[in-house]
Protein backbone atom coordinates (compact mmCIF):
# COMPACT_ATOMS: atom_id res chain seq x y z
CA UNK A 1 0.00 0.00 0.00
CA UNK A 2 1.46 3.49 -1.12
CA UNK A 3 0.59 6.90 -0.41
CA UNK A 4 -1.66 8.67 -2.96
CA UNK A 5 -0.60 11.82 -4.78
CA UNK A 6 -3.19 13.73 -2.82
CA UNK A 7 -1.87 12.53 0.30
CA UNK A 8 1.66 13.73 -0.83
CA UNK A 9 0.10 17.18 -1.41
CA UNK A 10 -1.79 16.87 1.83
CA UNK A 11 1.70 16.20 3.80
CA UNK A 12 3.62 18.67 1.74
CA UNK A 13 1.31 21.11 2.77
CA UNK A 14 1.27 19.94 6.50
CA UNK A 15 5.15 19.93 6.15
CA UNK A 16 5.37 23.56 5.01
CA UNK A 17 2.56 24.39 7.83
CA UNK A 18 5.19 22.90 10.62
CA UNK A 19 8.16 25.02 8.94
CA UNK A 20 6.31 28.15 9.01
CA UNK A 21 5.64 27.94 12.73
CA UNK A 22 8.76 26.46 14.41
CA UNK A 23 8.89 26.35 18.43
CA UNK A 24 12.10 25.57 20.37
CA UNK A 25 13.08 22.63 22.67
CA UNK A 26 10.71 22.96 25.58
CA UNK A 27 7.99 25.15 23.94
CA UNK A 28 6.56 22.89 21.51
CA UNK A 29 2.74 23.22 22.44
CA UNK A 30 1.44 24.76 19.42
CA UNK A 31 2.92 22.38 17.35
CA UNK A 32 2.24 19.19 19.57
CA UNK A 33 -1.68 20.53 19.16
CA UNK A 34 -1.11 20.97 15.09
CA UNK A 35 -0.01 17.74 14.83
CA UNK A 36 -2.81 16.06 17.06
CA UNK A 37 -5.11 18.07 14.73
CA UNK A 38 -3.01 16.11 11.54
CA UNK A 39 -3.66 12.58 13.58
CA UNK A 40 -7.06 13.11 14.07
CA UNK A 41 -8.64 11.76 10.65
CA UNK A 42 -6.17 8.76 11.09
CA UNK A 43 -7.80 7.29 14.27
CA UNK A 44 -5.34 6.00 16.22
CA UNK A 45 -6.73 3.81 19.18
CA UNK A 46 -5.26 5.65 21.43
CA UNK A 47 -3.63 9.75 21.55
CA UNK A 48 -1.18 10.52 24.27
CA UNK A 49 0.00 14.29 24.97
CA UNK A 50 1.64 15.82 27.14
CA UNK A 51 4.97 13.20 27.39
CA UNK A 52 7.98 14.37 28.64
CA UNK A 53 6.49 18.13 28.07
CA UNK A 54 4.52 18.48 24.59
CA UNK A 55 5.06 14.96 23.31
CA UNK A 56 2.43 13.21 21.31
CA UNK A 57 1.79 9.69 21.13
CA UNK A 58 -0.13 8.25 18.74
CA UNK A 59 -0.98 4.09 18.96
CA UNK A 60 -1.97 1.88 16.92
CA UNK A 61 -2.87 -1.65 18.23
CA UNK A 62 -3.74 -4.58 16.73
CA UNK A 63 -5.49 -5.97 19.17
CA UNK A 64 -3.80 -9.31 19.15
CA UNK A 65 -0.08 -10.18 21.44
CA UNK A 66 2.36 -8.64 20.18
CA UNK A 67 5.58 -6.82 20.59
CA UNK A 68 5.53 -2.70 21.07
CA UNK A 69 7.15 -1.24 17.72
CA UNK A 70 8.19 2.95 18.75
CA UNK A 71 8.72 5.15 16.01
CA UNK A 72 10.05 8.63 16.35
CA UNK A 73 10.73 12.01 15.15
CA UNK A 74 10.80 15.26 16.66
CA UNK A 75 9.31 18.21 17.15
CA UNK A 76 11.60 21.33 18.33
CA UNK A 77 12.79 24.03 16.80
CA UNK A 78 16.41 25.79 16.96
CA UNK A 79 17.43 29.06 17.79
CA UNK A 80 18.28 30.53 14.87
CA UNK A 81 16.97 33.14 12.27
CA UNK A 82 16.16 31.76 8.88
CA UNK A 83 17.32 33.25 5.98
CA UNK A 84 16.12 31.42 3.38
CA UNK A 85 13.33 32.41 0.43
CA UNK A 86 10.92 29.86 0.82
CA UNK A 87 7.06 30.86 1.07
CA UNK A 88 7.13 28.69 3.92
CA UNK A 89 9.73 30.81 5.91
CA UNK A 90 9.85 30.78 9.74
CA UNK A 91 6.97 33.21 10.72
CA UNK A 92 8.87 33.56 14.53
CA UNK A 93 11.89 35.17 13.59
CA UNK A 94 15.23 33.73 15.55
CA UNK A 95 13.36 30.40 15.65
CA UNK A 96 13.32 28.13 12.89
CA UNK A 97 12.93 24.38 11.68
CA UNK A 98 16.73 23.91 10.26
CA UNK A 99 17.50 20.38 11.68
CA UNK A 100 14.71 18.68 9.82
CA UNK A 101 12.19 17.79 12.32
CA UNK A 102 9.38 18.90 10.79
CA UNK A 103 9.97 16.61 7.94
CA UNK A 104 10.85 13.75 10.16
CA UNK A 105 7.25 14.53 11.91
CA UNK A 106 5.56 14.77 8.65
CA UNK A 107 6.79 11.19 7.65
CA UNK A 108 5.39 9.75 10.76
CA UNK A 109 2.11 11.79 10.09
CA UNK A 110 2.18 9.94 6.87
CA UNK A 111 2.55 6.41 8.41
CA UNK A 112 -0.32 7.30 10.38
CA UNK A 113 -1.96 6.89 7.46
CA UNK A 114 -0.59 3.57 6.44
CA UNK A 115 -1.68 2.32 9.71
CA UNK A 116 -4.78 3.79 9.62
CA UNK A 117 -5.59 1.95 6.41
CA UNK A 118 -3.81 -1.24 7.01
CA UNK A 119 -2.94 -2.04 10.99
CA UNK A 120 -0.53 -4.46 12.12
CA UNK A 121 -1.61 -7.96 12.34
CA UNK A 122 -0.36 -8.21 16.04
CA UNK A 123 1.27 -5.82 18.43
CA UNK A 124 1.51 -2.31 17.98
CA UNK A 125 3.25 0.66 16.52
CA UNK A 126 3.15 4.01 18.67
CA UNK A 127 4.15 6.69 16.75
CA UNK A 128 5.97 8.73 19.47
CA UNK A 129 6.70 12.97 18.42
CA UNK A 130 9.30 13.84 20.76
CA UNK A 131 9.92 17.36 22.43
CA UNK A 132 13.02 18.51 23.06
CA UNK A 133 15.63 16.97 21.21
CA UNK A 134 18.02 19.89 20.19
CA UNK A 135 19.19 20.23 23.79
CA UNK A 136 19.29 16.55 24.40
CA UNK A 137 16.63 16.58 27.30
CA UNK A 138 13.65 15.68 25.59
CA UNK A 139 14.16 11.63 25.00
CA UNK A 140 14.95 11.22 29.24
CA UNK A 141 11.67 13.18 29.74
CA UNK A 142 9.69 10.76 27.82
CA UNK A 143 11.10 8.14 29.02
CA UNK A 144 11.09 9.03 32.14
CA UNK A 145 7.42 10.68 32.27
CA UNK A 146 4.87 7.95 33.96
CA UNK A 147 2.72 8.17 31.07
CA UNK A 148 5.53 6.37 28.78
CA UNK A 149 5.33 3.20 31.43
CA UNK A 150 2.21 1.33 29.47
CA UNK A 151 4.19 2.09 26.07
CA UNK A 152 7.54 0.99 27.36
CA UNK A 153 8.86 -0.28 23.25
CA UNK A 154 10.25 -3.46 22.14
CA UNK A 155 11.80 -2.02 19.52
CA UNK A 156 12.72 1.30 18.43
CA UNK A 157 13.47 3.30 14.89
CA UNK A 158 14.15 6.78 13.53
CA UNK A 159 16.07 8.29 11.08
CA UNK A 160 17.65 11.75 10.34
CA UNK A 161 17.63 13.58 6.91
CA UNK A 162 21.47 14.06 6.44
CA UNK A 163 22.82 16.97 3.91
CA UNK A 164 26.39 16.00 1.94
CA UNK A 165 24.49 12.36 1.40
CA UNK A 166 23.08 11.63 -2.33
CA UNK A 167 19.51 12.35 -2.22
CA UNK A 168 17.35 9.64 -1.52
CA UNK A 169 20.21 7.46 -0.28
CA UNK A 170 21.04 5.78 3.12
CA UNK A 171 23.86 5.82 5.59
CA UNK A 172 23.15 2.79 8.26
CA UNK A 173 25.17 0.68 10.43
CA UNK A 174 25.14 -1.34 13.57
CA UNK A 175 27.24 -0.26 16.47
CA UNK A 176 27.89 3.15 17.62
CA UNK A 177 26.74 5.93 15.40
CA UNK A 178 26.58 9.57 17.50
CA UNK A 179 28.77 10.56 20.45
CA UNK A 180 27.85 11.04 23.98
CA UNK A 181 28.35 14.67 24.93
CA UNK A 182 27.84 17.26 27.73
CA UNK A 183 27.77 20.57 27.72
CA UNK A 184 30.41 22.04 30.75
CA UNK A 185 30.43 25.83 32.19
CA UNK A 186 33.29 26.20 34.34
CA UNK A 187 33.08 29.92 36.11
CA UNK A 188 36.32 31.21 37.69
CA UNK A 189 35.87 33.74 40.13
CA UNK A 190 38.68 35.79 42.02
CA UNK A 191 38.90 39.96 43.09
CA UNK A 192 38.67 42.73 40.71
CA UNK A 193 41.39 45.59 40.78
CA UNK A 194 42.48 48.59 39.45
CA UNK A 195 43.76 47.98 35.77
CA UNK A 196 46.81 49.99 37.06
CA UNK A 197 47.20 47.75 39.87
CA UNK A 198 46.57 44.14 38.70
CA UNK A 199 48.65 42.37 41.29
CA UNK A 200 46.48 43.39 43.89
CA UNK A 201 43.39 41.37 42.80
CA UNK A 202 42.92 37.90 41.99
CA UNK A 203 42.66 37.63 38.17
CA UNK A 204 41.12 34.68 36.17
CA UNK A 205 43.26 35.46 32.98
CA UNK A 206 46.22 33.12 33.10
CA UNK A 207 43.86 30.40 34.27
CA UNK A 208 41.80 30.56 31.16
CA UNK A 209 44.66 31.14 28.96
CA UNK A 210 45.96 27.63 30.81
CA UNK A 211 42.23 25.87 30.28
CA UNK A 212 42.02 26.14 26.44
CA UNK A 213 45.07 24.99 25.85
CA UNK A 214 44.88 21.88 28.22
CA UNK A 215 41.14 21.10 27.30
CA UNK A 216 41.98 20.71 23.94
CA UNK A 217 44.68 18.92 24.77
CA UNK A 218 42.33 16.47 26.48
CA UNK A 219 40.24 16.28 23.41
CA UNK A 220 42.11 17.01 20.60
CA UNK A 221 39.37 15.61 18.04
CA UNK A 222 40.86 13.09 14.94
CA UNK A 223 39.10 10.12 13.11
CA UNK A 224 36.56 8.73 14.39
CA UNK A 225 37.74 5.51 16.05
CA UNK A 226 37.81 4.21 19.42
CA UNK A 227 39.56 6.83 21.78
CA UNK A 228 37.94 9.65 20.17
CA UNK A 229 37.26 12.79 22.34
CA UNK A 230 36.82 16.05 21.45
CA UNK A 231 36.92 19.52 23.57
CA UNK A 232 35.13 22.64 21.66
CA UNK A 233 35.59 26.21 23.23
CA UNK A 234 32.05 27.37 22.29
CA UNK A 235 31.71 30.62 24.42
CA UNK A 236 34.12 32.98 26.65
CA UNK A 237 33.81 35.53 28.94
CA UNK A 238 35.80 37.47 31.46
CA UNK A 239 35.53 40.82 33.52
CA UNK A 240 33.90 43.53 32.56
CA UNK A 241 34.11 46.08 29.48
CA UNK A 242 35.95 48.98 30.85
CA UNK A 243 39.88 49.67 30.86
CA UNK A 244 40.05 51.00 34.24
CA UNK A 245 38.97 47.20 35.97
CA UNK A 246 41.15 43.79 35.73
CA UNK A 247 38.85 41.10 36.00
CA UNK A 248 37.46 38.76 38.64
CA UNK A 249 35.38 36.48 37.23
CA UNK A 250 35.46 34.47 34.07
CA UNK A 251 33.07 32.02 32.35
CA UNK A 252 34.20 29.24 30.29
CA UNK A 253 31.46 27.24 28.06
CA UNK A 254 33.39 23.81 26.29
CA UNK A 255 31.41 21.00 24.72
CA UNK A 256 32.75 17.42 25.43
CA UNK A 257 32.23 14.60 22.80
CA UNK A 258 33.35 10.82 22.74
CA UNK A 259 32.60 7.73 21.33
CA UNK A 260 31.08 5.67 23.95
CA UNK A 261 29.11 7.22 27.75
CA UNK A 262 32.27 5.92 29.37
CA UNK A 263 34.94 7.31 27.63
CA UNK A 264 32.60 10.99 28.00
CA UNK A 265 32.03 9.93 31.62
CA UNK A 266 36.41 10.17 31.76
CA UNK A 267 37.15 13.28 29.56
CA UNK A 268 34.19 15.08 31.77
CA UNK A 269 35.93 14.26 34.74
CA UNK A 270 39.65 14.55 33.49
CA UNK A 271 38.74 18.56 32.45
CA UNK A 272 37.36 19.33 35.64
CA UNK A 273 40.19 18.15 37.59
CA UNK A 274 42.37 20.41 35.20
CA UNK A 275 40.12 23.58 35.92
CA UNK A 276 40.41 22.99 39.68
CA UNK A 277 44.08 22.92 39.41
CA UNK A 278 44.40 25.77 37.92
CA UNK A 279 42.04 27.15 40.29
CA UNK A 280 44.24 26.69 42.80
CA UNK A 281 47.19 27.65 41.68
CA UNK A 282 45.76 31.21 41.06
CA UNK A 283 43.69 31.60 44.43
CA UNK A 284 40.28 31.18 42.51
CA UNK A 285 36.96 29.68 43.00
CA UNK A 286 35.66 27.37 40.73
CA UNK A 287 32.12 25.82 40.26
CA UNK A 288 30.32 23.82 37.43
CA UNK A 289 27.43 23.18 35.69
CA UNK A 290 26.14 20.68 32.84
CA UNK A 291 23.93 21.16 30.28
CA UNK A 292 22.65 19.72 26.46
CA UNK A 293 23.19 15.97 27.74
CA UNK A 294 23.42 13.73 25.34
CA UNK A 295 23.86 9.83 25.77
CA UNK A 296 25.72 8.05 22.82
CA UNK A 297 23.35 6.24 20.37
CA UNK A 298 24.40 2.49 19.38
CA UNK A 299 22.45 1.00 17.23
CA UNK A 300 21.40 -2.51 18.03
CA UNK A 301 22.10 -5.09 14.88
CA UNK A 302 18.82 -7.13 15.02
CA UNK A 303 17.45 -3.70 14.52
CA UNK A 304 19.63 -2.68 11.94
CA UNK A 305 19.27 -5.81 10.00
CA UNK A 306 15.23 -4.63 9.63
CA UNK A 307 15.90 -1.42 8.69
CA UNK A 308 18.62 -2.34 6.14
CA UNK A 309 15.75 -5.08 4.91
CA UNK A 310 13.35 -1.85 4.69
CA UNK A 311 15.68 0.28 2.98
CA UNK A 312 16.48 -2.64 0.38
CA UNK A 313 12.46 -3.30 -0.23
CA UNK A 314 11.76 0.35 -0.24
CA UNK A 315 14.27 0.72 -3.00
CA UNK A 316 16.67 2.90 -1.13
CA UNK A 317 20.23 2.17 -1.87
CA UNK A 318 22.65 2.36 1.72
CA UNK A 319 25.98 2.05 3.35
CA UNK A 320 27.79 2.73 6.41
CA UNK A 321 29.45 5.84 5.31
CA UNK A 322 31.35 7.67 7.49
CA UNK A 323 29.02 6.44 10.76
CA UNK A 324 29.49 6.75 13.76
CA UNK A 325 29.57 10.64 13.58
CA UNK A 326 30.68 13.30 15.53
CA UNK A 327 27.61 14.88 15.84
CA UNK A 328 24.90 13.96 18.63
CA UNK A 329 21.63 13.01 18.87
CA UNK A 330 19.01 11.52 21.92
CA UNK A 331 17.53 8.54 20.32
CA UNK A 332 20.16 6.53 21.89
CA UNK A 333 18.57 6.92 25.19
CA UNK A 334 15.46 4.03 23.98
CA UNK A 335 17.63 1.74 23.55
CA UNK A 336 19.79 2.20 26.43
CA UNK A 337 16.28 1.77 28.03
CA UNK A 338 15.94 -1.84 27.00
CA UNK A 339 14.43 -1.35 23.35
CA UNK A 340 16.04 -2.85 20.47
CA UNK A 341 16.62 0.61 19.02
CA UNK A 342 18.54 1.72 15.20
CA UNK A 343 18.19 4.71 13.32
CA UNK A 344 19.26 6.16 9.86
CA UNK A 345 20.56 8.82 7.72
CA UNK A 346 18.72 9.64 5.12
CA UNK A 347 20.22 11.62 2.42
CA UNK A 348 19.20 15.22 1.72
CA UNK A 349 21.08 15.85 -1.34
CA UNK A 350 25.27 16.01 -1.78
CA UNK A 351 25.08 19.99 -2.42
CA UNK A 352 21.72 20.56 -0.36
CA UNK A 353 22.28 23.19 2.54
CA UNK A 354 23.78 21.75 5.81
CA UNK A 355 21.82 21.57 9.03
CA UNK A 356 21.82 24.30 11.35
CA UNK A 357 22.48 26.32 8.45
CA UNK A 358 20.40 29.62 7.65
CA UNK A 359 19.16 28.79 4.29
CA UNK A 360 18.19 24.82 4.94
CA UNK A 361 14.68 23.41 4.24
CA UNK A 362 13.75 19.85 4.50
CA UNK A 363 13.48 17.98 1.06
CA UNK A 364 10.00 17.19 0.80
CA UNK A 365 10.71 14.54 -1.51
CA UNK A 366 12.15 12.31 1.62
CA UNK A 367 8.57 12.19 2.98
CA UNK A 368 7.56 9.23 0.77
CA UNK A 369 10.22 7.49 1.06
CA UNK A 370 10.53 7.52 5.33
CA UNK A 371 7.10 6.30 5.57
CA UNK A 372 7.98 3.44 2.36
CA UNK A 373 11.07 2.35 5.12
CA UNK A 374 9.41 2.85 8.50
CA UNK A 375 6.04 0.66 6.61
CA UNK A 376 8.08 -2.69 5.96
CA UNK A 377 10.34 -2.30 9.31
CA UNK A 378 6.98 -2.13 10.74
CA UNK A 379 5.54 -5.08 8.73
CA UNK A 380 8.69 -6.97 9.34
CA UNK A 381 8.32 -7.18 13.62
CA UNK A 382 4.64 -7.23 13.48
CA UNK A 383 3.13 -8.45 9.99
Amino acid sequence: MTLTNADIVDLIAIRRDLHANPERSGQERQTARRIARALAPWRPQHVIPGLGGHGVAAIYDSGQNGPTVLVRSELDALPILELGNVPHVSTHPGTAHLCGHDGHSTILLGLARRLHRRAPRSGRVVLMFQPAEEDGTGAAAVLDDPGFAPLTPDWAFSLHNMPGVPLGHALIAPGPVNCASVGVKITLTGETAHASLPETGRAPTLAIARLIDGLQRLGPGGPMEPGFRLATITHLSMGEPAFGIAPGQAELWVTLRAVSDSELAGLVTQSESLARDQAAMQALHVSFSHHDPFAACFNHPDATAILCRALEASGVTHDPGDLPMRASEDFGRFGIRGAKAAMLFLGAGADHPALHTQSYDFPDDLIARGVAIFDHAIGQVLG
